[in-house]
C-alpha cells in the first residue's frame, strides 16, 4: 500500500472513531515524502514522548527508543537523549513534547536524522532546519492528549485489534516487595524508566538514572539476554564501566529466573521495577535482598510485541 493511501485510510478510521491525534494527522513542514517506516518510527517516538509532562526528548531507531531524557529544558533533554546512544541515534527519529528553539535546532542539526516531530517550532528554529533539505520536519500539537485508541496488527487472512496500551501507574502506588525500600530519587527514576520500557519491544529492559536512559535491551528471546545487552550498551555508549552504579532498571514483564537480577546487580543496579507474577517471584525477591536491591511490583505488564 502506498503511504498516501495508508494515510487516507488511517484518517478515515480516525474520523469514524473520533480519534484525530495520531501521527498521520501531523503537519509536514519540510523534507522528503514520508516512507512507510518513517510513519511507524514517528508514531513510536511520538507515543513515548507524550508520556512525559516535563520537557522530554525521545530518539527512536527501528521502533525502539535508543535514547530518552527528561529535563528542565528542551535543548538539554535532546543532548542527554542523544548522549544515551549516539551511535544508534544517527539516522533516527526524534520527538519532542515542547517547542523546538533555535538553540535546540542548531545542536540537532549536528547529527543526521530522518525526521523530527514536535508540537511547535520557533521561526528561527525552522530557519536553521531548512538548511537540512531532506529532513522531514513534522508538527503535531496535541502531544498531551490521552485519548483511547486501538492497536491493529495484520495477520494472514485477517486483522487483530485490541485496545492500545495506555495504562500507566505511579510507582508510588506499587508494592515494595523487598527488605530495602527505594529512595525518593530512585522512585523518580523508576517512574521514568517504567514509562520508557512500555515503548520498547519485548523482552524489554531499560536502565536509567537522573531522568536519562542509560542502556536499552530490546527484542531479545530471553530476558537475561536483554539485561546483558542493556549493560553492554550503557558501558559502550558512556565509555564508563561504572555508569550503572546506583542506577535503576525497568522490566516490561516478570523475571522468570533470578539470573537477570544477578546480572543487573553485578553492573551496579540498586532499584528495580517490574510487574511481578512469576512462579519464581520469591527466588527473584530473595536475589534482590541478597544484593541489597529494592524492588517494586506494579501488577501490570506491558510486553510490546
Amino acid at each position: 500500500m502506498r503511504v498516501a493511501a495508508f494515510k487516507t485510510l488511517k484518517q478515515a478510521l480516525a474520523k469514524e472513531t473520533g480519534v484525530l491525534s495520531g501521527i498521520v494527522n501531523a503537519q509536514q513542514i519540510q523534507g522528503k515524502e514520508l516512507s512507510f517506516n518513517n510513519i511507524l518510527d514517528l508514531e513510536s517516538a511520538y507515543n513515548c514522548c507524550r508520556e512525559f509532562l516535563e520537557p522530554a526528548c525521545v530518539i527512536v531507531k527501528h521502533l525502539n527508543p535508543c535514547g530518552v531524557a527528561m529535563c528542565c529544558d528542551t535543548t538539554t533533554a535532546f543532548v542527554r537523549a542523544r548522549e544515551a546512544d549516539p551511535v544508534s541515534s544517527f539516522g533516527g527519529i526524534v520527538a519532542f513534547n515542547t517547542a523546538v528553539t533555535k538553540k535546540t535546532a542548531l545542536i540537532l542539526a549536528e547529527t543526521f536524522f530522518e525526521a523530527i516531530v514536535a508540537p511547535c517550532y520557533d521561526d528561527d528554529a525552522l530557519s536553521v532546519l531548512s538548511n537540512k533539505k531532506n529532513l522531514r520536519v513534522m508538527r503535531l500539537d496535541n502531544a498531551g492528549s490521552k485519548e483511547i485508541s486501538l492497536d491493529y496488527r495484520r495477520v494472514g487472512g485477517g486483522m487483530l485489534v485490541q485496545n492500545f496500551d495506555n495504562h500507566m501507574i505511579d510507582i508510588n502506588t506499587g508494592a515494595v516487595v523487598t527488605e530495602k525500600k527505594p529512595s525518593p530519587e530512585q522512585i523518580s527514576d523508576l517512574n521514568f524508566a517504567w514509562r520508557v520500557v512500555k515503548h520498547v519491544k519485548s523482552n524489554a529492559i531499560v536502565f536509567a538514572k537522573d531522568q536519562q536512559s542509560l542502556g536499552v535491551g530490546a527484542g531479545q528471546m530471553s530476558r537475561v539476554d536483554s539485561v546483558k545487552l542493556a549493560v553492554i550498551k550503557a558501558k559502550e555508549n558512556f565509555k564508563n564501566d561504572h555508569i550503572l552504579h546506583n542506577a535503576v532498571m525497568a522490566s516490561d514483564a516478570f523475571f522468570p529466573f533470578r539470573d537477570g537480577i544477578d546480572t543487573a546487580a553485578k553492573a551496579g543496579i540498586k532499584a528495580i521495577v517490574q510487574p511481578g507474577g512469576s512462579m519464581r517471584d520469591k527466588e527473584v525477591i530473595d536475589a534482590c535482598n541478597e544484593h541489597g536491591i529494592s524492588m517494586v511490583f506494579t501488577g501490570i505488564r506491558h510486553f510490546r510485541h
